[in-house]
């Protein structure tokens, strides 16, 4: 699988916000995440946001989306031109759970470390781009999440989910700690 990570914390860079209009708080009610407009659109994306979502998670989400990128690099998703005749895309807006909140270096070390990790899982078609943001939570404005932004390619719209499908759960699975 592709991965990368980047910085935007600059002045007008966007930034995430926990607690918009429209959040539903998956962490108290689970059983919700398949009543979100976007889990319709994309099979499994209702069982992943679950599993980010909880209590032994190092993560909780606070915005998704779903959508089909204006354009693509086969190359970027690993993929051959045939391959690549459809893309589906989807964000989540991921932020540290509790006492684990990020500082710059400790967002960096997750990003980078969570790279490494998803680069050893041999599935191609897929990318996984990650972006630290500001995300002001409380008083302290200083406060950072991650927006994951993971795009799949196929011959088809329908092999373009599935792939997508693939990438989110095993990013989900990558994120989550070892059990034991």
């Amino acid at each position: 699988m592709e991965a990368d990570w980047e910085f935007e914390i600059g002045g007008d860079s966007p930034v995430i916000e926990p607690l918009w209009s429209g959040f539903v708080d998956l962490r108290a009610s689970p059983n919700r995440a398949g009543d979100l407009p976007e889990a319709r659109q994309l099979p499994g994306l209702a069982d992943v946001l679950v599993r980010l979502n909880a209590t032994n998670s190092p993560v909780w989400t606070c915005k998704t989306d779903v959508f089909m990128p204006d354009q693509i690099d086969p190359d970027e998703l690993n993929a051959a031109d045939a391959e690549a005749s459809h893309a589906f895309a989807c964000y989540v807006d991921l932020l540290a759970r509790g006492d684990r909140q990020w500082d710059p270096i400790k967002a960096e070390m997750a990003c980078r470390e969570l790279c490494v990790r998803l680069r050893d899982i041999p599935l191609r078609r897929c990318r996984v781009d990650l972006v630290i943001r500001r995300a002001p939570i409380g008083p302290d404005a200083n406060d950072l999440g991650v927006t994951a932004y993971l795009t799949a390619c196929g011959e088809t719209e329908s092999d373009a989910k599935s792939r997508l499908s693939d990438c989110l759960s095993l990013f989900s699975q990558t994120i989550m700690p070892a059990p034991g």
